[in-house]
């Protein structure tokens, strides 16, 4: 039984179908790269997994259990967390502070207004600090704790917003772009923290248009254009694939 499962999934935009009649599955324990052109409907996909998006038709299905109805919050308690293409963070906070809240919003359900706005609410005990830490550290940022989000380079910015994501404690991570905008040491240095993230027990779904990161980090690969899936295949099989050499750079007259 795959982890995460899309069954005949279905997201209609009025009358645009963005996602159309999508089957997916992931193994527990695989880096798996969902790709395509722009418009595709990649992040479309992160939307109705997380719950964000409400599901036309299909199903979605965690470890067995159904979770196509469920709220953003309910799917976050069974194990799903994100990161973003826009990278959210909290500006004005530390770096520290924001893996707390990220900590926080597991432990509370998402209370987080109630966090930011209660002192009580915002002395974190000590478990939850140095497990805070441990994430700093493991994605490099532990000599940045006490730095405001706002004041970090790029790169160091997404790495925060993946150490948020990590703070939810996933079974299933779902990294939207994670490399973007980054040097090409920043992205050596991401690739193998992913694959650290792997390492420590955590599935993830990749969406990522860096090719040469999909290539080199992917157990296996989906492709999608318009909505629909091309093909499941292994990495050294996409660039032989006719059909999606064709989403890509379009048939020849």
């Amino acid at each position: 039984m795959p982890l995460l499962e899309l069954k005949g999934v279905t997201k209609n935009f009025g009358k645009l179908q963005a996602v159309s009649s999508l089957d997916f599955r992931v193994e527990k324990g695989e880096i798996h790269s969902l790709i395509g052109p722009n418009g595709a409907g990649k992040t479309t996909v992160f939307n109705l997994i997380t719950g964000t998006f409400p599901v036309t038709s299909g199903a979605i299905i965690l470890d067995g259990e159904d979770i196509t109805r469920l709220e953003p919050h309910e799917v976050a308690q069974r194990g799903v967390s994100r990161s973003f293409q826009q990278t959210f963070l909290f500006m004005q906070s530390t770096v520290l502070d924001n893996v707390l809240i990220g900590l926080h919003m597991r432990s509370r359900s998402g209370a987080l207004h109630e966090f930011l706005h209660t002192p009580s609410a915002r002395k974190a005990d000590g478990s939850a600090r140095q497990e805070a830490l441990d994430i700093i550290d493991f994605m490099g940022l532990g000599a940045l704790k006490g730095e405001l989000a706002g004041n970090l380079p790029h790169g160091h910015q997404r790495a925060l917003g993946v150490s948020i994501a990590l703070a939810c404690n996933p079974v299933v991570l779902l990294l939207d772009e994670p490399v973007t905008g980054m040097n090409p040491t920043e992205t050596a240095e991401m690739v193998e923290r992913i694959k650290g993230i792997r390492d420590r027990g955590v599935t993830v779904v990749l969406v990522e248009h860096d090719m040469k990161v999909v290539m080199g980090i992917s157990d296996i690969i989906t492709v999608l254009n318009y909505g629909k899936k091309i093909v499941d295949c292994l990495p050294q099989e996409v660039r032989q694939n006719k059909e999606v050499v064709e989403a890509y750079l379009g048939k020849e007259e």
